[in-house]
């Protein structure tokens, strides 16, 4: 049960990296934009992130498995029309459809994991499996992309997912158990338009922002209009007596903190990923695959780590361990600070096994804090929630650091060029990126193709210093938090035993334990009390 949601899962996680390698060559067969290029990779994160908790609350009202099997087959379906798309617009309107099918999936793996994992020490051991195949999953994209395009035409990015989904759904009839929440109200159609809107809004407006600068118009509306519809969200579910999402969650430092912990662990490993897979490619000239190859250790490390981590959560505390992590993360980026021009990669490896370690570290531990303050009853908001958190972690990452990488690059290098009185053209091409000037590199004779290209290179490394130190500067700002407000064990808030069902649902759970609790005390203090009284119980 627990490979077949993993495997799923990390269906979910491989699509959001493994298309970008993809990109020049639905170029070059599309003749997409620069725009549609864009939606084509935003529109899945935008839906994914966006359907999240209303798929998670249906996992939890008309049973888990079913949404899950659903999501596989809506997944299925939209890889196999990307695959098969023959124009920019269809690939989108197909993308889109994968992200209803991820949303699906995410939340349902990890709410199925924990009801069929109650135990603590059980339940430790499968989340630090199952946050273990989510970063392998981003890690690996790269690598999965590089490795296919260099067989099969780009559409196979897509189609490998095909027959995936279909052994998943297979599999998930005959293994996977089915769980939801007996005592679950009627649907809150408005907290679930509000909260499509709000996240759709927010992720557009950060997704955007690198592209049209942070102070535009647009996106500005796009992150304000965000503020107010997830506002309008918080209001709704606090007033409303079906709440789509309990918010009295929130009020755990366990749930809330190490949910905010989880999205600076995204944003530090998808922003740093996202620079150093440029950096492989542009700086030291490794090609697709071998980028993606060379980035596989931070994937390694992390699959030994995330399950390793419940190890040292028995003996040291989530808190420390957390802590512990978050500030390897922030190591990690420091020492890729200190790359210089002719350096190796030899010289970031170290960095790519701090990360490794650091993410593997912090993410089961904190997935874990999460999922065990929420009952199980709720298992599919909280594992939405969750989800919802990473997405917009990653999310944020990617457009800060992109953004700061393309500011410095432009700043370093726009001066060296205002003397040449370069065609506008040609000029824009250089300053956008690293691989726009060494393609305008290479078409010049020998001296002026050296001295533009260590420039544009000294410009990038410029850039990616300060992309790298803010990563590690937010990583260091979550450890700090982590440190002061999540709680070391679940004991020292005064917490139930996680997962316990609430009281206060009078489930059919929690009323058979009492009725045995009080017919065993009956039978211990009088034998023929027990018998008369028990029928009447």
């Amino acid at each position: 049960m627990l490979a077949v949601l993993c495997v799923s899962l990390l269906l979910v996680s491989l699509d959001n990296t493994i298309l970008n390698v993809a990109l020049p060559a639905i170029v070059r067969s599309m003749n997409a934009s620069s725009s549609e290029l864009q939606w084509i990779v935003d529109t899945y994160a935008i839906v994914f992130a966006g359907l999240l908790l209303v798929l998670g609350s249906l996992g939890d009202r008309w049973g888990r498995k079913w949404i899950f099997m659903a999501g596989l087959a809506v997944f299925g379906l939209g890889s196999a029309a990307s695959a098969f798309s023959g124009t920019p617009d269809r690939l989108i309107g197909a993308r889109a459809f994968m992200g209803i099918g991820a949303a699906a999936i995410m939340p349902s793996t990890l709410s199925i994991l924990i009801s069929v994992f109650p135990g603590s020490a059980e339940r430790a051991r499968a989340i630090g499996v199952w946050s273990g195949t989510t970063g392998l999953g981003v890690a690996v994209g790269p690598v999965a992309g590089g490795w296919l395009l260099s067989r099969y035409w780009w559409g196979s990015v897509f189609l490998v997912n095909v027959p995936l989904a279909v052994a998943g759904i297979v599999a998930a009839a005959w293994i996977v158990p089915n769980s939801s929440n007996p005592m679950s109200s009627r649907p809150d159609p408005l907290g679930g338009t509000l909260s499509i809107a709000g996240m759709g809004a927010l992720l557009w407006g950060i997704i955007e922002a690198p592209q049209r600068a942070w102070d535009s118009p647009v996106v500005l509306g796009s992150l304000a209009g965000s503020a107010v519809i997830l506002t309008g969200f918080a209001l709704w579910e606090r007033r409303s007596d079906h709440p789509m999402l309990p918010l009295g969650l929130f009020r755990q430092r366990r749930f809330s903190v190490a949910m905010m912990g989880m999205g600076f662990v995204l944003f530090s490993l998808m922003g740093g990923l996202f620079v150093l897979t440029q950096y492989l490619q542009f700086s030291l000239g490794y090609s697709a695959l071998g980028a993606g190859l060379r980035v596989a250790p931070i994937a390694g490390v992390l699959l030994v780590a995330a399950p390793f981590s419940t190890i040292l959560v028995r003996r040291f505390g989530t808190k420390l361990v957390v802590f512990v992590g978050m500030g390897m993360i922030a190591a990690g980026f420091v020492l890729l600070s200190r790359v210089t021009l002719h350096g190796t990669y030899l010289d970031a490896l170290p960095a790519f096994v701090a990360i490794g370690v650091g993410v593997g570290l912090s993410m089961a531990p904190c997935t874990d804090s999460v999922m065990g303050s929420v009952p199980l009853d709720e298992a599919g908001v909280g594992s939405a929630t969750n989800g919802a958190s990473l997405q917009v972690g990653g999310a944020l990452g990617v457009a800060v650091l992109g953004s700061l990488l393309n500011q410095h690059y432009r700043a370093h290098l726009g001066p060296q060029l205002a003397g040449l009185h370069l065609p506008r053209a040609i000029s824009d091409l250089i300053t956008g990126s690293l691989g726009g000037a060494l393609a305008v590199a290479e078409k010049l004779g020998a001296p002026a193709a050296t001295s533009l290209a260590v420039a544009a290179r000294e410009a990038f490394l410029n850039g990616m210093d300060s992309a790298v130190l803010t990563g590690g500067l937010v990583a260091s700002g979550g450890a700090v938090l982590v440190l002061l407000l999540l709680p070391a064990r679940v004991e020292q808030e005064g917490a139930p035993a996680p997962n316990r069902p609430r009281a206060a649902a009078g489930g059919l759970n929690m009323r058979c334990e009492g009725w045995r609790i009080r017919l065993r005390a009956s039978a211990a203090a009088s034998p023929q009390a027990s018998e008369t009284e028990a029928p009447d119980r």
